[in-house]
Protein backbone atom coordinates (compact mmCIF):
# COMPACT_ATOMS: atom_id res chain seq x y z
CA UNK A 1 0.00 0.00 0.00
CA UNK A 2 1.35 3.44 -0.95
CA UNK A 3 1.39 6.62 1.13
CA UNK A 4 -1.59 8.07 -0.73
CA UNK A 5 -3.73 5.05 0.18
CA UNK A 6 -2.72 5.24 3.85
CA UNK A 7 -3.43 8.98 3.95
CA UNK A 8 -6.88 8.43 2.46
CA UNK A 9 -7.73 5.94 5.22
CA UNK A 10 -6.15 8.22 7.83
CA UNK A 11 -8.30 11.13 6.65
CA UNK A 12 -11.42 9.03 7.11
CA UNK A 13 -10.69 7.41 10.45
CA UNK A 14 -7.99 9.06 12.59
CA UNK A 15 -7.43 12.09 14.79
CA UNK A 16 -3.75 12.70 15.58
CA UNK A 17 -2.29 14.64 18.53
CA UNK A 18 -2.24 18.39 17.96
CA UNK A 19 -4.61 18.09 14.98
CA UNK A 20 -5.60 21.37 13.36
CA UNK A 21 -9.35 20.83 13.11
CA UNK A 22 -9.53 23.38 10.29
CA UNK A 23 -7.94 20.73 8.08
CA UNK A 24 -9.21 17.52 9.67
CA UNK A 25 -9.60 14.87 6.98
CA UNK A 26 -7.71 16.94 4.39
CA UNK A 27 -4.12 15.79 4.87
CA UNK A 28 -2.44 15.24 1.52
CA UNK A 29 1.24 15.45 2.42
CA UNK A 30 2.15 13.86 5.78
CA UNK A 31 4.82 11.18 5.58
CA UNK A 32 3.67 7.59 6.12
CA UNK A 33 6.28 5.59 8.05
CA UNK A 34 6.35 1.79 7.82
CA UNK A 35 9.79 0.69 9.05
CA UNK A 36 12.71 1.69 11.28
CA UNK A 37 16.33 0.56 11.52
CA UNK A 38 18.99 2.14 13.71
CA UNK A 39 18.74 5.93 13.34
CA UNK A 40 16.68 5.66 10.16
CA UNK A 41 13.00 5.31 9.32
CA UNK A 42 11.45 4.38 5.96
CA UNK A 43 8.29 5.65 4.31
CA UNK A 44 5.72 3.60 2.41
CA UNK A 45 7.64 4.12 -0.84
CA UNK A 46 10.86 2.83 0.72
CA UNK A 47 12.59 6.21 1.08
CA UNK A 48 15.20 6.29 3.85
CA UNK A 49 15.00 9.16 6.35
CA UNK A 50 17.37 9.97 9.22
CA UNK A 51 15.15 10.43 12.28
CA UNK A 52 16.33 13.81 13.56
CA UNK A 53 14.01 14.02 16.59
CA UNK A 54 14.26 10.30 17.54
CA UNK A 55 10.51 9.90 17.23
CA UNK A 56 9.62 12.32 19.99
CA UNK A 57 12.88 12.49 21.95
CA UNK A 58 12.41 8.83 22.87
CA UNK A 59 14.15 6.32 20.56
CA UNK A 60 17.32 6.23 22.66
CA UNK A 61 18.74 2.92 21.42
CA UNK A 62 17.41 3.26 17.88
CA UNK A 63 14.96 1.22 15.83
CA UNK A 64 14.89 -2.53 15.30
CA UNK A 65 16.54 -3.60 18.56
CA UNK A 66 16.11 -7.36 18.68
CA UNK A 67 17.03 -7.41 22.37
CA UNK A 68 13.98 -5.33 23.25
CA UNK A 69 11.71 -7.28 20.88
CA UNK A 70 12.86 -10.58 22.40
CA UNK A 71 12.41 -9.31 25.96
CA UNK A 72 8.89 -8.09 25.15
CA UNK A 73 7.92 -11.33 23.35
CA UNK A 74 9.24 -13.47 26.21
CA UNK A 75 7.43 -11.36 28.79
CA UNK A 76 4.15 -11.52 26.88
CA UNK A 77 4.33 -15.30 26.96
CA UNK A 78 5.38 -15.45 30.62
CA UNK A 79 3.11 -12.72 32.00
CA UNK A 80 1.44 -10.31 29.62
CA UNK A 81 -0.39 -8.31 32.26
CA UNK A 82 -0.53 -7.79 36.01
CA UNK A 83 -2.90 -5.49 37.89
CA UNK A 84 -0.78 -3.26 40.11
CA UNK A 85 -3.88 -2.33 42.09
CA UNK A 86 -3.83 -5.75 43.71
CA UNK A 87 -0.60 -7.68 42.92
CA UNK A 88 3.13 -7.13 42.48
CA UNK A 89 4.97 -8.22 39.34
CA UNK A 90 8.67 -9.01 39.20
CA UNK A 91 9.53 -6.71 36.29
CA UNK A 92 8.16 -3.54 37.90
CA UNK A 93 10.18 -4.36 41.02
CA UNK A 94 13.39 -4.88 39.01
CA UNK A 95 13.00 -1.68 37.00
CA UNK A 96 12.04 0.40 40.04
CA UNK A 97 15.14 -0.85 41.85
CA UNK A 98 17.39 0.19 38.95
CA UNK A 99 15.82 3.62 38.66
CA UNK A 100 16.06 4.26 42.40
CA UNK A 101 19.74 3.29 42.33
CA UNK A 102 20.46 6.15 39.92
CA UNK A 103 18.24 8.95 41.21
CA UNK A 104 19.86 11.67 43.34
CA UNK A 105 19.49 12.03 47.08
CA UNK A 106 16.79 9.96 48.75
CA UNK A 107 14.45 9.63 45.75
CA UNK A 108 14.01 5.94 46.43
CA UNK A 109 10.37 5.23 45.65
CA UNK A 110 8.94 4.89 42.14
CA UNK A 111 5.39 5.24 40.84
CA UNK A 112 4.78 3.96 37.30
CA UNK A 113 2.31 5.50 34.86
CA UNK A 114 1.60 5.22 31.14
CA UNK A 115 3.66 8.19 29.95
CA UNK A 116 4.90 11.69 30.70
CA UNK A 117 1.57 13.48 30.92
CA UNK A 118 0.11 10.96 33.36
CA UNK A 119 3.34 11.06 35.35
CA UNK A 120 3.04 14.84 35.72
CA UNK A 121 -0.62 14.55 36.72
CA UNK A 122 0.21 11.82 39.22
CA UNK A 123 3.03 13.80 40.80
CA UNK A 124 0.88 16.90 41.14
CA UNK A 125 -1.94 14.85 42.66
CA UNK A 126 0.55 13.38 45.13
CA UNK A 127 1.47 16.92 46.19
CA UNK A 128 -2.20 17.79 46.57
CA UNK A 129 -2.76 14.72 48.73
CA UNK A 130 0.28 15.51 50.87
CA UNK A 131 -0.89 19.03 51.66
CA UNK A 132 -4.47 17.99 52.29
CA UNK A 133 -3.39 15.27 54.74
CA UNK A 134 -1.09 17.72 56.53
CA UNK A 135 -3.92 20.21 56.97
CA UNK A 136 -2.50 22.58 54.35
CA UNK A 137 -5.27 22.36 51.78
CA UNK A 138 -4.74 26.05 51.01
CA UNK A 139 -1.43 25.18 49.31
CA UNK A 140 -2.79 24.97 45.76
CA UNK A 141 -0.62 27.37 43.78
CA UNK A 142 1.89 26.08 41.25
CA UNK A 143 4.79 28.01 39.75
CA UNK A 144 5.90 27.05 36.25
CA UNK A 145 7.39 28.86 33.24
CA UNK A 146 6.48 30.29 29.87
CA UNK A 147 7.41 27.89 27.04
CA UNK A 148 7.39 24.94 29.44
CA UNK A 149 5.80 21.74 28.21
CA UNK A 150 4.58 19.21 30.79
CA UNK A 151 1.91 17.25 28.92
CA UNK A 152 -1.63 17.28 27.61
CA UNK A 153 -3.72 15.76 30.40
CA UNK A 154 -5.70 18.38 32.32
CA UNK A 155 -3.27 19.15 35.14
CA UNK A 156 -0.21 18.75 32.91
CA UNK A 157 -1.68 21.04 30.25
CA UNK A 158 -2.52 23.61 32.91
CA UNK A 159 1.14 23.95 33.92
CA UNK A 160 2.30 24.06 30.29
CA UNK A 161 3.32 27.49 29.04
CA UNK A 162 3.63 27.19 25.26
CA UNK A 163 1.94 30.46 24.44
CA UNK A 164 1.99 29.88 20.67
CA UNK A 165 -0.26 26.83 20.87
CA UNK A 166 -3.65 28.31 19.98
CA UNK A 167 -6.49 26.37 21.59
CA UNK A 168 -10.00 26.79 22.95
CA UNK A 169 -9.44 24.01 25.49
CA UNK A 170 -9.82 24.67 29.21
CA UNK A 171 -7.01 24.74 31.75
CA UNK A 172 -6.70 25.73 35.39
CA UNK A 173 -5.74 29.39 35.52
CA UNK A 174 -6.31 30.98 38.91
CA UNK A 175 -3.66 28.96 40.75
CA UNK A 176 -1.03 28.56 38.00
CA UNK A 177 1.73 31.16 37.71
CA UNK A 178 4.11 31.47 34.76
CA UNK A 179 7.61 32.91 34.98
CA UNK A 180 9.71 34.26 32.13
CA UNK A 181 11.18 31.55 29.90
CA UNK A 182 14.92 31.36 30.67
CA UNK A 183 16.03 31.99 27.07
CA UNK A 184 18.59 34.76 26.68
CA UNK A 185 18.08 34.78 22.88
CA UNK A 186 14.64 36.34 23.41
CA UNK A 187 15.85 39.03 25.82
CA UNK A 188 18.46 41.23 24.23
CA UNK A 189 17.49 44.04 26.62
CA UNK A 190 19.85 42.46 29.17
CA UNK A 191 23.53 43.33 28.87
CA UNK A 192 24.69 39.79 29.62
CA UNK A 193 23.42 36.31 30.27
CA UNK A 194 24.52 36.68 33.87
CA UNK A 195 22.36 39.78 34.29
CA UNK A 196 19.44 37.93 32.70
CA UNK A 197 19.95 35.03 35.14
CA UNK A 198 19.87 37.44 38.08
CA UNK A 199 16.58 38.83 36.79
CA UNK A 200 15.06 35.34 36.45
CA UNK A 201 16.05 34.30 39.97
CA UNK A 202 14.77 37.56 41.44
CA UNK A 203 11.53 37.12 39.50
CA UNK A 204 11.04 33.67 41.04
CA UNK A 205 11.62 34.92 44.57
CA UNK A 206 9.35 37.91 44.02
CA UNK A 207 6.59 35.64 42.72
CA UNK A 208 6.92 33.38 45.77
CA UNK A 209 6.64 36.38 48.09
CA UNK A 210 3.70 37.77 46.11
CA UNK A 211 1.71 34.51 46.33
CA UNK A 212 2.93 33.70 49.83
CA UNK A 213 5.17 30.64 50.23
CA UNK A 214 2.62 29.05 52.56
CA UNK A 215 0.15 28.97 49.63
CA UNK A 216 2.47 27.35 47.07
CA UNK A 217 2.22 23.62 46.38
CA UNK A 218 5.22 23.22 44.10
CA UNK A 219 7.59 24.57 41.50
CA UNK A 220 7.79 22.40 38.36
CA UNK A 221 10.59 22.77 35.82
CA UNK A 222 12.32 20.97 32.98
CA UNK A 223 16.11 21.25 33.42
CA UNK A 224 16.13 22.16 29.72
CA UNK A 225 12.83 23.30 28.22
CA UNK A 226 12.50 20.76 25.45
CA UNK A 227 9.33 21.16 23.39
CA UNK A 228 9.32 24.88 24.11
CA UNK A 229 12.33 25.16 21.80
CA UNK A 230 15.28 23.42 23.54
CA UNK A 231 15.80 26.36 25.86
CA UNK A 232 19.03 25.93 27.80
CA UNK A 233 18.84 28.21 30.86
CA UNK A 234 21.77 30.46 31.83
CA UNK A 235 24.59 28.87 33.78
CA UNK A 236 23.65 28.42 37.43
CA UNK A 237 19.96 29.16 36.83
CA UNK A 238 18.60 25.72 37.77
CA UNK A 239 20.72 25.51 40.90
CA UNK A 240 19.83 29.00 42.07
CA UNK A 241 16.12 28.40 41.49
CA UNK A 242 16.35 25.19 43.50
CA UNK A 243 18.03 27.06 46.35
CA UNK A 244 15.26 29.69 46.39
CA UNK A 245 12.51 27.07 46.26
CA UNK A 246 14.00 25.08 49.13
CA UNK A 247 14.58 28.28 51.13
CA UNK A 248 10.81 28.67 51.27
CA UNK A 249 10.14 24.96 51.87
CA UNK A 250 8.36 24.46 48.54
CA UNK A 251 8.33 21.13 46.72
CA UNK A 252 10.66 21.08 43.70
CA UNK A 253 9.59 18.87 40.77
CA UNK A 254 12.06 18.21 37.96
CA UNK A 255 10.40 17.12 34.73
CA UNK A 256 13.07 14.89 33.16
CA UNK A 257 10.80 13.27 30.60
CA UNK A 258 13.23 14.42 27.90
CA UNK A 259 16.51 14.95 29.74
CA UNK A 260 16.42 11.58 31.51
CA UNK A 261 17.76 8.25 30.28
CA UNK A 262 20.79 9.45 28.39
CA UNK A 263 19.78 12.53 26.43
CA UNK A 264 22.44 14.56 28.28
CA UNK A 265 24.72 11.61 28.98
CA UNK A 266 23.25 10.71 32.39
CA UNK A 267 20.45 8.51 33.64
CA UNK A 268 19.10 11.70 35.19
CA UNK A 269 20.56 15.16 34.67
CA UNK A 270 19.25 17.11 37.69
CA UNK A 271 22.18 16.49 40.02
CA UNK A 272 24.90 15.33 37.63
CA UNK A 273 24.47 18.25 35.22
CA UNK A 274 22.92 21.02 37.33
CA UNK A 275 23.64 20.22 41.01
CA UNK A 276 19.93 19.97 41.85
CA UNK A 277 18.36 17.31 44.09
CA UNK A 278 14.60 17.58 43.47
CA UNK A 279 11.86 16.25 45.68
CA UNK A 280 10.28 14.52 42.67
CA UNK A 281 11.71 13.55 39.28
CA UNK A 282 9.33 12.76 36.43
CA UNK A 283 10.40 10.39 33.64
CA UNK A 284 8.99 8.72 30.53
CA UNK A 285 9.99 8.54 26.81
CA UNK A 286 13.54 7.11 26.91
CA UNK A 287 12.83 4.73 29.79
CA UNK A 288 11.80 2.09 27.21
CA UNK A 289 13.59 3.68 24.24
CA UNK A 290 10.12 4.52 22.99
CA UNK A 291 9.17 0.92 22.27
CA UNK A 292 6.26 0.68 24.71
CA UNK A 293 4.47 3.46 26.63
CA UNK A 294 5.78 3.88 30.19
CA UNK A 295 6.34 6.78 32.53
CA UNK A 296 6.47 7.58 36.19
CA UNK A 297 8.07 9.56 38.93
CA UNK A 298 10.63 9.06 41.69
CA UNK A 299 9.84 10.72 45.01
CA UNK A 300 12.03 11.44 48.01
CA UNK A 301 11.69 9.59 51.29
CA UNK A 302 11.73 12.91 53.14
CA UNK A 303 8.71 14.22 51.24
CA UNK A 304 6.77 10.99 51.79
CA UNK A 305 7.50 10.84 55.51
CA UNK A 306 5.13 13.72 56.18
CA UNK A 307 2.00 11.85 55.04
CA UNK A 308 2.58 8.08 55.22
CA UNK A 309 2.20 5.59 58.05
CA UNK A 310 0.70 7.17 61.14
CA UNK A 311 0.75 10.52 59.35
CA UNK A 312 -1.54 9.27 56.55
CA UNK A 313 -4.69 9.96 58.57
CA UNK A 314 -6.35 6.96 56.93
CA UNK A 315 -6.18 8.53 53.47
CA UNK A 316 -5.51 6.66 50.22
CA UNK A 317 -3.60 7.78 47.12
CA UNK A 318 -6.55 7.37 44.76
CA UNK A 319 -4.49 7.54 41.61
CA UNK A 320 -3.43 4.83 39.19
CA UNK A 321 -3.82 3.36 35.73
CA UNK A 322 -4.80 0.02 34.27
CA UNK A 323 -1.28 -0.30 32.87
CA UNK A 324 0.66 1.08 35.86
CA UNK A 325 3.80 -1.03 36.22
CA UNK A 326 2.82 -3.18 33.24
CA UNK A 327 5.25 -6.14 33.14
CA UNK A 328 5.70 -5.98 29.35
CA UNK A 329 6.51 -2.26 29.42
CA UNK A 330 8.90 -2.78 32.34
CA UNK A 331 10.58 -5.66 30.49
CA UNK A 332 11.15 -3.28 27.57
CA UNK A 333 12.60 -0.76 30.02
CA UNK A 334 14.98 -3.32 31.47
CA UNK A 335 16.11 -4.44 28.01
CA UNK A 336 16.70 -0.85 26.92
CA UNK A 337 18.65 -0.22 30.13
CA UNK A 338 20.83 -3.27 29.40
CA UNK A 339 21.63 -1.97 25.91
CA UNK A 340 22.53 1.49 27.21
CA UNK A 341 24.89 -0.06 29.75
CA UNK A 342 26.36 -2.75 27.48
CA UNK A 343 27.04 -0.35 24.60
CA UNK A 344 28.22 2.49 26.84
CA UNK A 345 25.70 4.92 25.39
CA UNK A 346 25.91 7.39 28.28
CA UNK A 347 29.63 7.71 27.68
CA UNK A 348 29.03 7.85 23.92
CA UNK A 349 26.68 10.81 24.35
CA UNK A 350 29.23 12.68 26.45
CA UNK A 351 31.90 12.04 23.81
CA UNK A 352 29.88 12.87 20.71
CA UNK A 353 27.66 15.69 22.02
CA UNK A 354 30.31 18.45 21.63
CA UNK A 355 30.75 17.47 17.96
CA UNK A 356 26.97 17.39 17.47
CA UNK A 357 26.54 20.86 18.97
CA UNK A 358 29.57 22.27 17.13
CA UNK A 359 28.42 21.03 13.72
CA UNK A 360 24.90 22.36 14.18
CA UNK A 361 26.30 25.76 15.10
CA UNK A 362 27.99 25.99 11.69
CA UNK A 363 24.46 26.62 10.34
CA UNK A 364 24.46 30.08 11.92
CA UNK A 365 26.14 31.43 8.78
CA UNK A 366 22.79 31.03 6.96
CA UNK A 367 20.81 34.27 6.99
CA UNK A 368 17.57 32.43 7.80
CA UNK A 369 19.01 31.02 11.06
CA UNK A 370 18.51 33.21 14.10
CA UNK A 371 19.82 30.92 16.81
CA UNK A 372 21.27 27.46 17.35
CA UNK A 373 21.22 26.18 20.92
CA UNK A 374 21.26 22.92 22.82
CA UNK A 375 23.06 20.53 25.15
CA UNK A 376 23.89 16.85 24.97
CA UNK A 377 22.01 15.26 22.08
CA UNK A 378 19.21 17.81 21.97
CA UNK A 379 19.25 21.02 19.98
CA UNK A 380 17.12 23.63 18.24
CA UNK A 381 17.74 25.58 15.07
CA UNK A 382 15.48 28.63 15.20
CA UNK A 383 14.68 30.56 12.05
CA UNK A 384 14.35 34.33 12.00
CA UNK A 385 10.86 35.66 11.46
CA UNK A 386 9.80 36.58 7.93
CA UNK A 387 6.59 38.36 8.92
CA UNK A 388 6.05 42.06 8.24
CA UNK A 389 3.69 42.51 11.16
CA UNK A 390 2.63 40.82 14.40
CA UNK A 391 -0.69 39.62 12.95
CA UNK A 392 1.10 37.49 10.31
CA UNK A 393 3.89 36.29 12.61
CA UNK A 394 2.56 32.90 13.67
CA UNK A 395 1.24 31.93 10.24
CA UNK A 396 4.49 32.89 8.48
CA UNK A 397 6.60 31.07 11.05
CA UNK A 398 4.55 27.91 10.56
CA UNK A 399 5.08 28.13 6.80
CA UNK A 400 8.86 28.53 7.13
CA UNK A 401 9.16 25.53 9.45
CA UNK A 402 7.09 23.37 7.11
CA UNK A 403 9.19 24.46 4.11
CA UNK A 404 12.43 23.44 5.81
CA UNK A 405 10.97 20.09 6.86
CA UNK A 406 9.64 19.38 3.35
CA UNK A 407 13.00 20.09 1.75
CA UNK A 408 14.86 18.04 4.35
CA UNK A 409 12.59 15.06 3.77
CA UNK A 410 13.36 15.23 0.04
CA UNK A 411 17.02 14.67 0.90
CA UNK A 412 16.46 12.10 3.66
CA UNK A 413 15.96 13.83 7.03
CA UNK A 414 13.04 14.39 9.39
CA UNK A 415 13.44 17.52 11.54
CA UNK A 416 10.00 17.87 13.22
CA UNK A 417 9.50 21.63 13.03
CA UNK A 418 7.98 23.32 16.04
CA UNK A 419 6.57 26.33 14.20
CA UNK A 420 9.81 28.09 13.14
CA UNK A 421 12.17 25.87 15.14
CA UNK A 422 13.75 22.64 13.92
CA UNK A 423 14.02 20.23 16.83
CA UNK A 424 17.02 17.88 16.60
CA UNK A 425 17.39 15.09 19.19
CA UNK A 426 18.60 11.94 17.39
CA UNK A 427 18.87 8.42 18.84
CA UNK A 428 21.77 8.14 21.27
CA UNK A 429 23.52 5.67 18.95
CA UNK A 430 24.16 8.30 16.26
CA UNK A 431 27.71 8.41 14.87
CA UNK A 432 29.85 11.30 13.61
CA UNK A 433 29.27 10.42 9.92
CA UNK A 434 25.52 10.38 10.60
CA UNK A 435 25.76 13.76 12.34
CA UNK A 436 27.54 15.07 9.24
CA UNK A 437 24.74 13.64 7.11
CA UNK A 438 22.10 15.25 9.33
CA UNK A 439 23.74 18.69 9.35
CA UNK A 440 24.47 18.55 5.62
CA UNK A 441 20.84 17.84 4.74
CA UNK A 442 19.57 20.44 7.19
CA UNK A 443 21.86 23.01 5.57
CA UNK A 444 20.38 22.19 2.14
CA UNK A 445 16.86 22.51 3.52
CA UNK A 446 17.57 25.87 5.11
CA UNK A 447 19.38 27.27 2.06
CA UNK A 448 16.63 26.18 -0.35
CA UNK A 449 13.97 27.66 1.93
CA UNK A 450 15.93 30.90 2.08
CA UNK A 451 16.20 30.99 -1.71
CA UNK A 452 12.45 30.39 -2.05
CA UNK A 453 11.62 33.17 0.39
CA UNK A 454 13.88 35.63 -1.39
CA UNK A 455 12.37 34.55 -4.71
CA UNK A 456 8.97 35.48 -3.27
CA UNK A 457 10.29 38.92 -2.35
CA UNK A 458 10.50 38.17 1.38
CA UNK A 459 13.24 40.16 3.07
CA UNK A 460 15.59 37.94 5.08
CA UNK A 461 18.71 39.67 6.37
Amino acid sequence: MKSKDYRNKYNRHLIHPWSDFSFLGKDDSSTVIVKGDGVYIYDAEGNKLLDGPAGMWCMQTGYGRKEIADAVATQIMELGYACSFSVINNKEVELAERIAAHTPGDLNRIFFTTGGSTAVDSALRLCQLANNIKGQSYRKHIITRDKAYHGSTFLAASVTGKERDKSAMDTIQDSIHFLTAPCYFYHSEFASEEEFCDFLVEELESKIQEIGPENIMCFIAEPILASGGVIVPPKGYNYRCWQIVKKYDITYIADEVVTGFGRLGHWFSSEDEFGVIPDIIIFAKGVTSGYIPLGGYAVSDKLLEGFIGENADGCTYLNGYTWSGNPVACAAGLASWDIIEKEGLLEHVKEIAPYFQQQLRTLKDIALVGDVRGAGLMAAVEMTSTADNEADLLEKDFVVGEMVDAYCQQFGLVVRPFINICIISPPLIITKPQIDELVGILRKGLELTLADLRGQGVCVN
